[in-house]
């Protein structure tokens, strides 16, 4: 599935993402889910819950999808 996150803020994190994309229920299980799963963030494997994701980003999340963070001002 390939789905368009639009963004306010200049970032958001990838916990963030996670916990506001449904794959995680609460921020606290970033940590684990990234280090039982393989995220692929602009096509690169990264396990960093705090790792920043700006406009023109993609993540790759396994059975989730596929996310493109967009900024809501129009980049």
């Amino acid at each position: 599935m390939k789905k368009e996150v639009f963004i306010e803020t200049p970032y958001i994190t990838l916990g963030q993402l996670l916990k506001e994309e449904s794959v995680i229920s609460t921020g606290g299980q970033a940590k684990w889910y990234l280090r039982e799963n393989t995220v692929n963030v602009n096509d690169e494997p990264d396990n960093r819950r705090g790792r920043k994701l700006y406009p023109g980003d993609t993540v790759a999340v396994p059975e989730a999808g596929l996310f493109f963070i967009r900024s809501k001002q129009g980049e």
